[in-house]
């Protein structure tokens, strides 16, 4: 695994909130050897555009987050509270290793991008592209 996304859900956007909650992470999950990448879904507006170019609307929930991943089966997450897993678009490519582009967040290089470095990892993995056959 290249990483681990915890993400949350906080209407404080300031930079210095999100900042602490990470170096809180960070020091809560030391002696684990894994990268985890921890971001406040409320603020990914604010540094979408610097990131990676192009607008990105305001989410309002960490669900609204989910909804825009750039491949339709990572779609996926689990709120630690209550344990349920939250998947809109099932798991059918998850369990096929397909990697097809999310329809709610058409970026196409950007999607072209994160499935080529998914199929380097995990040679398996099927890149489906819009309007054609697997590749």
């Amino acid at each position: 695994m290249k990483d681990y996304d915890v993400f949350y859900f906080d209407e404080d956007l300031s930079f210095e909130a999100e900042n602490k909650i990470i170096n809180s992470a960070q020091k809560l999950f030391q002696d684990l050897d894994i990268n985890i990448e921890l971001k406040n879904q409320a603020r990914v507006h604010l540094w979408y555009s610097s990131r990676f170019g192009g607008q990105y609307p305001k989410l309002e929930s960490t669900q609204d987050g989910i909804d825009r991943y750039l491949i339709s089966g990572t779609c996926l997450g689990l709120d630690i509270e209550s344990h349920k897993i939250y998947a809109p678009n099932g798991f059918s490519d998850t369990e096929q290793g397909i990697l097809r582009i999310n329809p709610k967040n058409y970026k196409l290089d950007l999607f072209h991008q994160k499935a080529k470095s998914y199929q380097a990892r995990w040679p398996w993995l099927k890149i489906i592209e819009p309007n054609s056959q697997a590749v």
